[in-house]
């Protein structure tokens, strides 16, 4: 078969089966755990690149083999997902599928040049990388679930598609934007992934009632 099949990229194939299995979700209207196969696939593209150089001696067509499929899975999991979770949401409206036609361009084009620059900075050091131009795709996967978290404290239904709205668009314009953003410890990873996995929890199990009340 073609293709690379190691330990090395495993976690992104699970990642990528979970975003799949989010887009079944939000399809059935299942979007509490549509959200949480989002929030999953986050958890996996944080740590497979650090799987992945656990393996010392790739060589150059498994590295950028890494690269692509890293980022093919990407805007699936975090391009096309949320985008269809949002629709779910009430983002239908003309321009509310223009904004989120402009969120997956704009990820699409930030993982095109994430490639490029990192297929010639992989070229050129062995370092690991210590910073991100432009806000890293899989942020929607943080971003969503702490906004869903917090929603029920809005006032109504309105503030929360008014809002998403202005979330969407934001992530959008940060994925494109020209500037740096520091490159988590995997401390910080940790903490970050309690955080999110503390906010998935409270959207499974304490606003269920919530969620049937949105009537989407």
């Amino acid at each position: 078969m073609i293709g690379f099949y190691d330990y090395t990229v495993v976690l992104t194939y699970i990642g990528f089966a979970s975003g799949i299995t989010g887009m079944f979700c939000a399809s059935t209207r299942h979007l509490r755990w549509a959200v949480f196969f989002l929030a999953f696939s986050g958890l996996c593209d944080m740590f497979d690149g650090k799987i992945a150089r656990t393996k010392k001696n790739r060589t150059e067509d498994e590295k950028n083999f890494g690269i692509q499929i890293d980022s093919l899975c990407d805007i699936v999991c975090f391009g096309i997902l949320p985008v269809l979770i949002c629709f779910k949401l009430g983002m239908r409206h003309i321009y509310s599928m223009a904004i989120l036609i402009f969120y997956a361009l704009a990820g699409v084009i930030r993982l095109g040049y994430f490639n490029v620059m990192e297929t010639k900075r992989q070229a050129e050091t062995d370092e690991n990388r210590k910073y991100y131009q432009g806000l890293p795709i899989t942020s929607m996967a943080i971003a969503l679930p702490l906004f869903v978290v917090v929603s029920p404290l809005f006032p109504n239904h309105m503030t929360f598609t008014v809002l998403l709205h202005v979330l969407v668009t934001v992530i959008g314009i940060l994925f494109v934007a020209d500037f740096k953003i520091r490159k988590l410890s995997t401390r910080e990873l940790f903490l970050l992934v309690a955080v999110v996995a503390a906010a998935v929890a409270v959207i499974i199990f304490v606003w269920r009632s919530w969620w049937r009340l949105l009537h989407f």
